[in-house]
């Protein structure tokens, strides 16, 4: 069981000796196997937020809960994967998805080993000895995904992870990514900036204000698991997408 708890989350930056808010009073939840998004606004703090749910950055108030145990500032219990796929040039593709493996403190070959067994399984057989410069884009998201996946930690926190790919391999990574965690179930934290990319994805959604950033509304998203992209055609999809829509305008007018 892994359920990850924000509570009451304030934090703030000085700059030029003036005290920046950039989070209020923000409290989530994610429950063990739940597949949880937050959008909001550009620079509203939603990176500052996986921080310090990595323990990067220690909270001006507020607490991280794991597993009902208070982590606030601990580091290593989570698993990341970045905007940017972020793979060593220099390591061959299954060297950077057992990295995460050798990091946590599983030997060498047994990361290996699991990282062969699982590359062909994300459409990466034949692949295990190149480099990452001879992937596309898509392909590189995969291994970076793949070396979260794989990486001990039951919570994964994925920010904007397809953010930089054209709209075709974005959605046939969402598709990818949606089939994978059907499989598995690992607690998801997920940022986006698409709203479309959001309701596809999630069972809830965390949408958040302008900075100094809270939460506006919280959303259970309605539509039965496993999820097909005919979803995205129903009227209350796009009903939904709509007040979400709004919300955010109205946090980019204010």
């Amino acid at each position: 069981m892994s359920k990850l708890e924000l509570r009451r989350i304030h934090h703030g930056f000085t700059s030029k000796k003036q005290r920046v808010p950039v989070l209020t009073d923000i409290s989530l939840h994610v429950n063990d196997g739940e597949f949880v998004s937050i959008i909001g606004p550009s620079g509203s703090g939603k990176s500052t937020l996986f921080h310090i749910i990595g323990g990067l950055i220690t909270p001006s108030s507020g607490e991280v809960w794991l597993d009902d145990a208070n982590v606030t500032g601990s580091k290593g219990l989570i698993s990341y994967m970045p905007q940017q796929p972020a793979l060593f040039p220099w390591r061959s593709i299954e060297a950077n998805v057992a990295l995460s493996q050798e990091v946590a403190g599983q030997s060498r070959a047994a990361a290996l080993e699991k990282a062969r067994e699982w590359l062909p399984k994300v459409g990466l057989g034949g692949y295990e000895n190149e480099l990452p410069h001879v992937l596309s884009g898509g392909m590189q998201q995969r291994v970076s995904f793949l070396r979260a996946l794989l990486s001990p930690q039951e919570v994964m926190c994925l920010d904007e992870p397809f953010g930089s790919l054209d709209a075709l391999t974005r959605q046939a990574m969402q598709s990818w990514l949606l089939n994978i965690w059907e499989q598995n179930k690992r607690s998801i934290l997920f940022v986006t900036h698409s709203i479309e990319e959001a309701l596809f994805l999630s069972d809830r959604i965390y949408v958040l204000s302008n900075k100094p950033a809270q939460v506006i509304e919280e959303l259970v998203v309605p539509f039965e698991r496993p999820r097909q992209e005919k979803v995205m055609t129903q009227p209350e999809f796009h009903e939904l997408r709509q007040h979400i829509q709004s919300l955010l305008r109205q946090e980019m007018m204010s």
